[in-house]
């Protein structure tokens, strides 16, 4: 049967021949596109799932219940029975409560909520962690902590508002008086 187009076929390609040239390169992205999906897929690596929003955020008593109030602290219409907490563990709870709220200089706290050492001390004791004796023994380890390590202050407070204490210093500070109040089971 006669052809009646005038079109002339497309031309035989055998692996050898040359790859089509033209401004566009069209035939060159679809030959690799065409060699990329013959490929098997690569293994992938097990890697732990990271949420790609963030994590989920702890509140800083994570660890500690909550207080709860009793029938009769209701009835009474009295605030709920401090949680007990040891020494140690106030100090820790102080560190969490500036990590969470932010830290301070040279106030208590400001309207942004942001805290300085007293202000966090003051803060996990406002919200049922611990009785003022745990307080007094908690500023007691501070002060043993900052004077074995030669910074000798008047108060932690003093430590806290100097020009040259960041709050790295303060979290350490925390950390070490916690760490000596667990050895000696305050």
């Amino acid at each position: 049967m006669p052809r009646t187009d005038l079109t002339p076929p497309p031309p035989l390609r055998t692996p050898f021949s040359p790859l089509p040239s033209g401004p566009d390169g069209s035939g060159l992205v679809a030959e690799i596109e065409a060699y990329l999906a013959s490929l098997p897929a690569p293994a992938r690596a097990l890697v732990p799932y990271v949420c790609p929003y963030g994590t989920a955020l702890r509140p800083w008593h994570i660890g500690h219940p909550l207080p709860r109030a009793t029938l009769l602290d209701r009835v009474l219409r009295r605030p709920a029975r401090p949680v007990p907490v040891s020494a140690a563990d106030h100090l820790r709870l102080a560190s969490r409560y500036i990590g969470a709220a932010g830290w301070l200089q040279g106030a208590m706290w400001d309207a942004g909520g942001r805290v300085c050492l007293l202000g966090a001390q003051a803060a996990v004791l406002a919200h049922g962690y611990g009785t003022p004796g745990t307080v007094r023994i908690a500023r007691v380890q501070l002060m043993e902590v900052l004077h074995a390590t030669g910074r000798p202050v008047n108060s932690p407070d003093e430590y806290n508002d100097r020009p040259t204490t960041r709050e790295v210093d303060v979290h350490q500070l925390l950390d070490r008086a916690a760490a000596r109040a667990g050895r000696l089971g305050l």
